[in-house]
């Protein structure tokens, strides 16, 4: 597996997304999806990233800079066909070092509390992240849990 920068202009990326955004939106409560179109990703705050086997698209994920110590964790997505196969937690702690290497002390992000979410949210805690008050823009909602890592 390989983790490259970019890829926000490849058909394979731009489908994983649309993917997961439509996915997101469907999986969760009327106005409280936080999942980014990829305009969002292209915003200069943004860090974004795919990872690949040779020329198959495995996932993505992107982190996004709050302020010159916080960062959030947006559009991470494994395609359905590569879960359970480490491609989340290689993305993941691959976003988390470079998070340390901006000089971020701590990472957050948002997740859906619905039963779809159950394997992200797995993830998030095996890697140490706990639940927190929103953060950032965000608000309390049902539908949202919020995480985050001292870093």
């Amino acid at each position: 597996m390989k983790i490259i920068s970019g890829g926000l202009d490849d058909p394979r990326v731009r489908a994983l997304l649309e993917h997961h955004v439509r996915t997101a939106r469907s999986e969760t409560g009327v106005g409280s999806a936080h999942a980014l179109a990829l305009d969002g990703l292209k915003s200069a705050d943004m860090n974004f990233w795919s990872a690949w086997d040779g020329d198959t698209l495995l996932g993505v994920g992107a982190l996004k800079q709050l302020s010159s110590s916080h960062g959030e964790i947006k559009s991470m997505h494994t395609a359905q066909v590569n879960r359970r196969a480490g491609v989340g937690t290689a993305m993941l702690r691959h976003i988390i070092e470079a998070a340390r290497m901006m000089g971020l002390t701590r990472l957050s992000l948002e997740t859906g509390s619905w039963a779809y979410f159950h394997p992200a949210r797995a993830l998030y805690r095996r890697h140490g992240f706990a639940e927190c008050p929103p953060f950032g823009d965000y608000v309390a909602d049902a539908n949202s849990i919020f995480m985050t890592l001292e870093l």
